[in-house]
Order: C-alpha cells, then sequence, then structure tokens
C-alpha cells in the first residue's frame, strides 16, 4: 500500500512563505485580529479584514498594512452575527482574488452576568458571532480550498474554550464548541491538505483591556498595577499580558509550510494558565 505525501513546500517569487496566498480575517480591525491581519501580510499574503470601526480609520489601517508589506489589503464591512454577512465576507473575498487560501474566523463579544440574569439576547448574540459565524465561514470556504487540496483555518478561541470561569456562560460555551468545531473540521479535511486549528489565549494586551484596568482601578480603588496583578491576571502564572503581535506570529506559523502536520489542535497562548 503507498502512502501519498504531500510536499510542505511552497515556491515563493520574493522568499516569503505566504506569498500568493489569500487570507480573510474575521474581526481584524482592531486588536488580535489586527495583530494577525498584520502578520499574515507580513508573511506575503494578501489579507481581506472585516470588522466595525469609523471608516476614515480603518482605511488608514488598510493602506498601511498594503503600503508596509507589499500586497493587496481590502476591506469588507459587515456583521457576521447574521449568517449572511459571513457568507457574504467569503463572497466578495472570491469575487475580489479568485480564491479564499487561509480563514482566520476571531470576531468575537463578550457579555458577563449570573445564568439566571443573563439576557437571552445577549446568550444568541455571543453564540451567533463566536461560534456560528465561523461555522458559516468555514462551510463557505471549504468546496474552494478542498478543489485546490490546500487550505488553512485557525479559529482564535480562548483559554475559556479549555476552561470555564463564573459569569462567563456564553461566551465560555461558545468558545468551547469553537474548540470542537476546529476538530470536525480537521478530521474532515485531513487527507485534503488542509488543516484546522484554534489558538487559546488568555488575557492579550489590547485597547479593550487597557480600558477594563482603568475602569477596574475607579471601580475598586486600587492602583492600576494591583488591577493587572491580581485581578486580570490572577490566575496567569507568568503575571504578564500576551501580546497581538505574539498571537499574529503564532498564527502566521500554524498557516506556513512548517505547520503542514498540525491540524486539529488547540494551543494555549495563556502564560500557564491552563496547565494548573
Amino acid at each position: 500500500m503507498s502512502t501519498a505525501i504531500r510536499s510542505t513546500r511552497h515556491a515563493t517569487a520574493d522568499g516569503r512563505p505566504l506569498h500568493d496566498r489569500v487570507a480573510v480575517v474575521t474581526g481584524s480591525t482592531s486588536g488580535i485580529g489586527l495583530g494577525v491581519a498584520r502578520a499574515l501580510a507580513g508573511a506575503g499574503a494578501a489579507v481581506v479584514l472585516n470588522g466595525f470601526g469609523g471608516g476614515a480609520d480603518i482605511e488608514t489601517v488598510r493602506q498601511e498594512i498594503a503600503e508596509t508589506n507589499g500586497v493587496a489589503v481590502d476591506y469588507v464591512p459587515g456583521d457576521l452575527g447574521r449568517p449572511e454577512a459571513a457568507t457574504d465576507l467569503v463572497e466578495r473575498a472570491l469575487a475580489a482574488h479568485g480564491r479564499v487560501d487561509i480563514l482566520v474566523n476571531n470576531a468575537g463579544i463578550q457579555h458577563v452576568a449570573p445564568i439566571e440574569r443573563f439576557p437571552p439576547e445577549r446568550w444568541d448574540a455571543v453564540l451567533a458571532l463566536n461560534l456560528s459565524a465561523a461555522f458559516h465561514a468555514t462551510r463557505a470556504v471549504l468546496p474552494g480550498m478542498k478543489a485546490r487540496g490546500w487550505g488553512r483555518i485557525v479559529n482564535v478561541a480562548s483559554a475559556h474554550g479549555l476552561i470555564a470561569s463564573p459569569f462567563k456562560a456564553a461566551y465560555v460555551a461558545a468558545k468551547h464548541g469553537l474548540v470542537g468545531l476546529t476538530k470536525v473540521t480537521a478530521l474532515e479535511t485531513a487527507e485534503q491538505g488542509i488543516t484546522c486549528n484554534a489558538v487559546c489565549p488568555g488575557y492579550v494586551w489590547t485597547p479593550l483591556v487597557e480600558r477594563q484596568i482603568d475602569d477596574q482601578a475607579r471601580a475598586h480603588g486600587i492602583a492600576r498595577e494591583q488591577v493587572i496583578r491580581d485581578v486580570l491576571l490572577a490566575k496567569q502564572p507568568n503575571k504578564r499580558f500576551a501580546t497581538v503581535e505574539e498571537l499574529g506570529a503564532l498564527t502566521a506559523f500554524l498557516c506556513g509550510p512548517g505547520a503542514a502536520s498540525i491540524t486539529g489542535t488547540a494551543l494555549p497562548v495563556d502564560g500557564g494558565w491552563t496547565a494548573q
């Protein structure tokens, strides 16, 4: 019985591992998604951005990524909490570039409340954006990836895709579901040159987190440094935030030739949180 061996090499014109690849990154106008988009562009991929924000600010970011890296960068708006928006995003990327080689499902929202006081509409919204949008986008890109025999899907889950915390019922359920979707996608595509992995960050330094620090400091009457160490990073043994650049570098690696045999995994980026 012969065993097919797929080449992990990708010859590129400019030496970058993702040259000539096309990547769609959801929720990529700020935070982790923007860090991922920058890293993929730096590795040579054309990038399709998606997310909320002011038009002028998004255009500035789009131009900066394109000019810095010499790649095509597009922006497609849309609320991915609606199933048709996720499909439309992929269809518009296909119309512009002819294919989607890389999909990073990053878009997400959070709501915190005890289960008995958790608004049902917030439950539905968190599940729709954090989990269902990933399903709809994945469903839309897989036919083309299978036809070409190559594809990379990275789902930005969370440490809460592996463990739970109180008052985050919808977020924890969605992120656990996203890890499960990752495994199923990996198994269904394992012989077709496609990989699917989840990255599971703990606390990551973003503008949103910075605002939370100030809010917590005011609410509790304590110093910023104490909020960081004793509140936000209480469960992270290394007592430091991950950075969006770290998440971008990991995602770019998972999309590159060196990760061709890594699939179906959930990789913690949490300073040892889930090792406890």
